[in-house]
């Protein structure tokens, strides 16, 4: 029975009365009904700064534990044997996992609570001045968007049907300075047999469209060719692989239209020339992913091999070897950037987690040998800040993805990706990693825009990575910046021919 008939069945009011009262009471009825939906639908958002949990000790087989609870406070060391505490605020999927991802000895440090990282006045700006116009369509595809925030996080409502596409272009086009650069080393992990593999090399992501710095009429580097932005590289270690370079050009165009390709280039050091790659769509960042064997022009062996390498016997020199140079490996800087249109996105939840936001210590190049633990995955020697993240999940829309579905973590005030987990049609897990970052305002003679404002961005500085078969891999890049390059070493970067004028 309805509010009002349980009201009216009971009254002895006047008939006029009763319809004068009937109607008040149904539109407040539908006030409240109103209200309670725009509670429903709206984000949880941030908690308070400084804001730490609660927690109640889990016991080892999951359940709540008869300690009381214990309040989480900044600067609280947590060793390996004490992780049960924080079990509420690791991904499952991580946990599972914690004996590889932590390790014995480490000393896990409580970062802050929900601090609050500011970002350039210019970025913040350009969120409130084209946010407005950006649209999306029914598959998903951005429109309309200049630069800055494409939908400000405190708009979009959870019961938005396009809230995970919201939430994915965010993160797609999040502040990253003029995008992050330098050294690199990959420890490539084996499943089982091998030994494991240390590729040395520099990169660089350039962003040359939709940049708020700039501020000039379009928001992007000059002669850029329309590009949203440039990836590449170059190994120098090991010699094997040594001169392997490569450069990736993503358009525009593919955020109206997720097939568009990217035009990829590797320079093949025994070929002395640089080939366009075997497989020109790739969802986010490009790594080649074989090295050559010798300075001859003889096999390819794979890098990495196993699931997600493409095999581990050599292929013909001439006919092979452009082909086997130029496939995509998904080591290295995988969960940094993907195509957002490329799929279905959901919101699965708002959750607070311990993530390695803005860490502390430091590794290679400044430190050559840091305790990652047995495994070689362990970031857990470090500080971790408590963060409120938004977690969605992907389908891919293509069929002959290799990736059939992404979970990722995201950090709700600046948007970087926290933890990120794939898996494959059949739903086993392919990968599971964890991504730290350091926030440049907090390191000292970190350099400046030209202008002397502060950079105010997040460097991509370490991954681990834990892959399908038990095999894995981590990526350190502790001196990599986001400052804008100088305009002569972008300007080797627009065009693919200096590939073949040492890179």
């Amino acid at each position: 029975m309805s509010p009002s008939r349980i009201f009216f069945a009971h009254s002895s009011l006047h008939p006029q009365a009763w319809r004068q009262q009937k109607t008040l009471l149904l539109i407040g009825f539908l006030l409240s009904m109103s209200l309670l939906l725009s509670l429903n639908s709206a984000q949880a958002g941030l908690p308070p700064e400084n804001e730490c949990p609660t927690l109640s000790p889990a016991a080892e087989n999951g359940e709540a534990s008869d300690a009381g609870p214990i309040q989480i406070h900044p600067g609280m060391v947590i060793s390996a044997d004490q992780m049960m505490l924080l079990q509420r605020l690791i991904p499952p999927e991580i946990w599972s996992h914690r004996e590889i991802f932590f390790h014995e000895g480490m000393r896990l440090t409580i970062g802050p609570c929900h601090r609050r990282y500011p970002e350039p006045g210019f970025f913040d700006a350009s969120t409130r001045k084209f946010a407005g116009a950006v649209k999306l369509d029914k598959k998903g595809h951005l429109k309309n968007y200049v630069a800055g925030i494409p939908f400000p996080q405190e708009g979009i409502a959870a019961d938005d049907p396009l809230a995970g596409h919201r939430w994915a272009w965010n993160f797609a086009q999040r502040y990253r300075g003029g995008g992050p650069s330098g050294r690199f080393r990959i420890l490539d992990l084996p499943s089982s047999m091998g030994k494991e593999q240390v590729y040395i090399g520099e990169f660089a992501w350039i962003l040359t469209g939709h940049r708020a710095d700039l501020g000039n009429s379009d928001y992007r580097i000059e002669d850029s060719k329309k590009n949203a932005w440039i990836f590449g590289g170059r190994f120098d270690e090991p010699f094997d692989a040594r001169h392997l370079a490569w450069r990736q050009y993503r358009s525009l165009k593919s955020e109206t239209d997720a097939r568009k390709p990217d035009d990829i280039f590797v320079y093949v050091p025994t070929m002395r020339k640089q080939r366009r790659a075997a497989a020109s769509w790739a969802d986010g960042l490009y790594v080649p992913s074989y090295r050559i064997s010798g300075d001859s022009a003889g096999g390819a062996v794979a890098f990495g091999g196993g699931a997600f390498g493409a095999g581990t016997g050599s292929v013909s020199p001439k006919a092979g070897v452009s082909a086997a140079v130029s496939e995509n490996l998904r080591r290295g800087f995988v969960g940094l950037t993907l195509r957002p249109n490329a799929y279905r996105w959901n919101v699965k939840a708002e959750v607070d987690v311990l993530a390695p936001l803005n860490v502390k210590n430091t590794g290679w190049p400044t430190i050559l040998y840091r305790n990652y633990g047995t495994r070689g995955l362990s970031l857990g020697d470090d500080v971790w800040d408590i963060r409120h993240a938004i977690v969605l999940t992907g389908r891919a829309l293509r069929e002959d993805s290799h990736v059939r579905r992404i979970k990722l973590y995201i950090d709700y005030e600046t948007l970087q990706p926290l933890y990120y987990i794939s898996s494959k049609s059949g739903g086993g897990v392919l990968e599971i990693g964890i991504l730290a970052h350091r926030y440049s305002s907090d390191q000292e003679h970190y350099p400046n825009f030209l202008n002397g404002d502060p950079l105010q961005a997040f460097d991509p500085v370490a991954a681990v990575f834990f892959t399908s078969g038990g095999g894995g891999w981590r990526r350190e890049s502790y001196e990599v910046r986001s400052n804008p390059l100088k305009a002569e070493v972008i300007q080797q970067y627009l065009s693919s021919t200096n590939l073949d004028r040492g890179h």
